[in-house]
């Protein structure tokens, strides 16, 4: 691709060669889905033995209870290290580029997960096993911190203004088929093992998998171009020195409505993957591969949400389509727990399946929203530091607050916590602008 657009054009539009090669747009696209499926298949599978085995592996002197509360706590532990992680990466991908800090994040990232499936557990290591489980997780924080902003724009600065949106949902898509792909890796080993198998050793295969997920991920990244809009930049001499504070000076609202926006996202994934999980199988008494078979049902969902609405999107715009996702997690969180309380697998599958419709209905056009309400020389600062912020609200948090809710009240009174960040998100979200029709270099 050129590193500059032909005369009369915006840093939006594509280049002509662009414009004309398909094949490079699908190369990014590739590139930028690829990397985040591959880093958020290391984030779900941590997610899901989290809720399975960390808690017997590492914290075995602990009561069931407090076992899966350490256990949440090192995975809300990420969450915490990721906008520090947006910080620094942002930092250099406004002033480095785009490309470059990709390729550190996917390293990060996959080699802290690879080396979670080699790290001894408690009875090995004692109390030093899970001082390095919550090390590596910090780690696995700043990589993803890092990852989402710079993917989310790889796709929108190459993509024409009228398809943002579509291009935009490459990025999101990994996440789906990184949570389908960390699921289905969950069931297989537990179903090929007995109970003492996969509690011992089983559970790290998904982890070790992952040393061969991101050699794969580093030969595609590598082969793609830096972004136009970033060319343009620099070869203006116009890169921010600072760009995350530029970000707060000149845009703050964006930065907190927006991390308030993506909150309930969070909020429903991070319950109905992690803490719906421990529920069903602990509280409710139902298998744990019925469960997994549940979840891959719920993702599926998940991930063709995200698609069609991340495209519907570019017709009728970010804004009115968040809050209606927003509006629908309002209602779904009450009625959530409720259902599952049924133990009726098709009711389950049903409540999992809404949980997930709503955070794609929200989660498909955010992948262009967050990045077209910032500047191109603080927007991988801004749009990747905004989303993280909303995951310290919503998935760190989240699943501590409904387990802490749900043992001393009730899984309904939980479900009301949601339903209570999703009107949150709603209202930042009525605080923000549409944002389809702005161009990128005049934000």
């Amino acid at each position: 691709m050129s590193s500059s657009a032909p005369p009369g054009a915006t840093a939006d539009q594509p280049t002509t060669d662009a414009a004309s090669a398909p094949a490079g747009m699908r190369r990014i696209a590739t590139a930028s889905f690829v990397g985040t499926a591959i880093e958020f298949y290391d984030y779900y599978i941590y997610g899901t033995a989290a809720a399975l085995v960390l808690n017997d592996a590492f914290f075995p002197e602990l009561s069931k209870t407090a076992g899966t509360l350490a256990s949440l706590s090192t995975f809300a532990v990420g969450f915490a290290a990721r906008p520090l992680g947006a910080a620094i990466f942002g930092h250099f991908g406004d002033r480095v580029g785009r490309k470059a800090v990709l390729v550190v994040s996917l390293l990060m990232m996959g080699l802290s997960t690879g080396l979670i499936g080699l790290l001894p557990g408690y009875a090995t290591l004692g109390v030093l096993a899970p001082i390095l489980l919550v090390l590596l997780r910090i780690i696995q924080g700043l990589g993803l911190g890092g990852e989402w902003g710079g993917a989310a724009l790889l796709a929108v600065e190459h993509a024409p203004k009228n398809k943002r949106g579509l291009y935009a949902a490459a990025p999101q898509m990994g996440s789906p088929v990184g949570y389908f792909a960390a699921t289905l890796t969950f069931l297989i080993m537990s179903s090929v093992l007995d109970d003492a198998s996969f509690d011992s050793w089983g559970w790290r295969i998904p982890f070790l998998l992952s040393f061969v997920l991101v050699a794969v991920g580093l030969v595609i990244r590598l082969k793609v171009a830096e972004t136009p809009a970033f060319t343009k930049v620099t070869e203006q001499r116009e890169t921010a020195k600072a760009p995350l504070a530029e970000a707060f000076r000149k845009h703050p609202r964006e930065m907190l409505l927006g991390a308030g926006m993506i909150t309930v996202v969070y909020v429903m994934f991070y319950t109905a993957a992690t803490y719906c999980m421990t529920y069903t199988t602990d509280d409710l008494g139902i298998p744990k591969n019925d469960m997994l078979l549940l979840t891959l049902v719920a993702v599926v969902v998940l991930g063709v949400s995200t698609y069609l609405v991340a495209r519907w999107s570019d017709r009728v715009g970010r804004r009115k389509l968040i809050l209606g996702g927003a509006a629908f997690g309002i209602v779904w969180g009450a009625v959530l727990f409720p259902l599952l309380d049924t133990g009726n697998y098709l009711l389950i599958a049903v409540a999992l399946s809404g949980a997930l419709l709503c955070m794609g209905i929200i989660y498909g056009p955010a992948g262009a929203y967050l990045p077209e309400l910032f500047g191109t020389r603080m927007r991988y600062s801004g749009a990747g530091f905004s989303y993280n912020l909303g995951g310290v609200l919503g998935g760190a948090a989240a699943p501590l607050i409904v387990t802490a809710l749900a043992e001393n009240y009730s899984a309904s009174v939980g479900g009301w916590f949601m339903s209570a960040m999703a009107l949150f998100s709603l209202l930042c979200t009525l605080a923000l602008p549409e944002t389809k029709e702005r161009d990128l270099d005049t934000v």
